[in-house]
């Protein structure tokens, strides 16, 4: 199992932050830094910022929003980070939600599943450097009553085959991962509650042929995002995680329509999430992360100091975890920085590199 960093946006860090933990990460010998984009700072200029900065580790988006983008774009871009970087970059694309694609974005929600796979198709088509004509439902290229022709991308990613991933939660976005994806970027990702999704994920690669007939996952990245805390108060380490819980299982999304409630809801917390979901969209943002469940939190975050979070940490590997993707929770700088150290040293695999 390797170790990535995820550094989120803006606005949870500073940009200095961001790029002292990215520049940590690479000394330490982390895997990948992965960068999200909501509507504030976007995902790629970090991405550029970063890789300008270090040597060997690799650049992920986390996600690249599919409504912000043509796939022509997406695919332009991702040639390029992957040029300037030395063939160091993945791309990692998500839907969003219907209040950041409508509102933000101005594109319709529906049909989320079709529109994806369509999108990874023509960015494959794109940046496999073929002439890219498509015939979709939700994409036509080129236009069929107007003056476009068929095109072909002029630069060449540096890496062969340039790896996608999918942010996906519901059973049969997970699927579809599997299906048209060589990664899963996860989000409240539990050890104990993860065969199911796993499950999901596989009868997508057997209907692609992918893995092997033994293990249909062999060769497939699955990258959750784990919150850390390092601590000898591992409730108040909850506490700190709390917040950003019911962020998103009470205001991420419209009370009908909220794919990390309707997560929790699958893990067996339908009750308690319904509690904080009414508490956050009345604006009681502290009494909702109050009634985020310690069960909850410790199922998907490590907590507590390093000799508990070790012990816990081998769940994720023993439940198919290719890249565990740290997101250092502290107050201080200093403090994220030595999470990074702490789980280089629990997570075996991972050694630190020479500096030059």
């Amino acid at each position: 199992m390797r170790l990535a960093v995820n550094l989120g946006y803006m606005g949870l860090s500073s940009s200095d932050d961001m790029l002292a933990l990215a520049r940590e990460a690479d000394r330490l010998g982390y895997d990948s830094a992965w960068v999200a984009e909501a509507y504030g700072s976007d995902t790629v200029t970090f991405l550029s910022w970063i890789g300008a900065t270090t040597q060997q580790i690799g650049l992920g988006s986390a996600v690249m929003q599919i409504p912000a983008r043509t796939p022509a774009m997406t695919a332009m871009t991702a040639a390029s980070l992957d040029h300037l970087s030395g063939g160091r970059f993945r791309l990692g694309l998500g839907v969003s939600g219907p209040q950041v694609s409508e509102g933000w974005h101005g594109v319709r929600f529906g049909k989320p599943l079709a529109r994806t796979r369509e999108y990874v198709e023509i960015v494959r088509k794109a940046l496999a450097r073929e002439r890219v004509s498509y015939a979709g439902e939700h994409y036509a290229l080129p236009l069929p009553d107007g003056p476009g022709k068929a095109l072909k991308l002029t630069i060449a990613p540096t890496q062969d085959s340039l790896p996608i991933y999918l942010a996906a939660v519901g059973p049969k976005n997970l699927e579809l991962t599997g299906e048209v994806a060589d990664g899963w970027l996860a989000i409240f990702f539990s050890p104990e509650h993860s065969g199911e999704i796993l499950g999901s994920i596989s009868t997508g690669r057997q209907r692609a042929g992918q893995g092997s007939e033994d293990d249909p996952l062999r060769g497939f990245d699955i990258v959750p995002t784990v919150p850390v805390v390092v601590t000898d108060d591992i409730e108040a380490g909850a506490a700190a995680v709390a917040a950003y819980s019911a962020l998103y299982i009470g205001g991420m999304g419209s009370k009908e329509k909220n794919f990390y409630n309707q997560l929790a809801c699958r893990m067996g917390f339908e009750d308690e999430a319904a509690r904080v979901q009414e508490l956050f969209l009345a604006g009681q943002h502290r009494d909702a992360a109050e009634a985020v469940p310690f069960e909850f939190i410790d199922a998907t975050a490590l907590i507590g100091p390093a000799e508990r979070i070790g012990a816990r940490v081998t769940r994720y590997a023993d439940a198919g975890v290719t890249t565990l993707g740290v997101s250092p929770f502290a107050l201080t700088i200093e403090e994220r920085l030595e999470t990074l150290r702490v789980m280089s040293e629990i997570v075996p695999s991972t050694q630190p590199k020479a500096t030059t």
